[in-house]
């Protein structure tokens, strides 16, 4: 396999990106200048070497604690719990929303293989039961058939562990990803949100 082939090969692997628009970035690239490709090249390498995941909320971060978690001046009484870490940047452009972050690592699909076990649902229960001032899970899954099944199985989790558990309205489309949601959208769905 030649190097254009497994550049093709890995981007191809990207979401969103199909067999044709890998070629298409590749050929991209290759009109490039040296040091934009190197630039790109090193970039992947920094993500590589210096991102994590946070160890309190299971954010992409290059400290642990992530800056979210470690600043003051959120308010510690509120935990939103998303399916993936993009959605935290979703939730934060609006800002509307100043408390803290929970990142499951998916939504529970059986079919899939995809149980309890394989997200971050314990470590959300610890934050939960460890004597914090969590007041109330906000519980931001994406409104699909996975996302619903997930939002039901941690308030079965949850319940009678934390004051309020609520879910965000549905103010985004069924079948929608919270990363993808315009700002109002957002924020109406985060306002109305409700008891689970």
């Amino acid at each position: 396999m030649s190097v254009i082939d497994d550049l093709n090969a890995e981007l191809a692997k990207l979401p969103g990106i199909g067999r044709k628009t890998a070629i298409r970035l590749t050929y991209h690239l290759l009109k490039q200048p040296r040091e934009v490709i190197a630039r790109l090249a090193s970039s992947l390498e920094a993500v590589a070497d210096r991102v994590i995941s946070c160890g309190e909320c299971g954010n992409w971060t290059e400290s642990d604690p992530c800056p979210i978690c470690s600043d003051p001046r959120r308010d510690r009484t509120k935990v939103c719990v998303v399916e993936e870490a993009s959605d935290i940047s979703a939730i934060e452009q609006i800002g509307e929303y100043r408390g803290l972050y929970h990142v499951l690592g998916g939504t529970l699909s059986p079919l899939d293989g995809v149980g309890p076990a394989d997200l971050r649902i314990e470590s959300l229960a610890q934050r939960v039961n460890n004597g914090t001032q969590i007041e109330e899970v906000i519980v931001a899954t994406n409104p699909s058939l996975e996302g619903e099944a997930t939002a039901t199985y941690l308030k079965s989790v949850l319940e009678g562990r934390v004051a309020a558990i609520t879910r965000i309205a549905t103010g985004l489309p069924v079948g929608g990803d919270l990363q993808y949601a315009d700002k109002v959208t957002i924020a109406q769905a985060l306002a109305a949100r409700r008891e689970l």
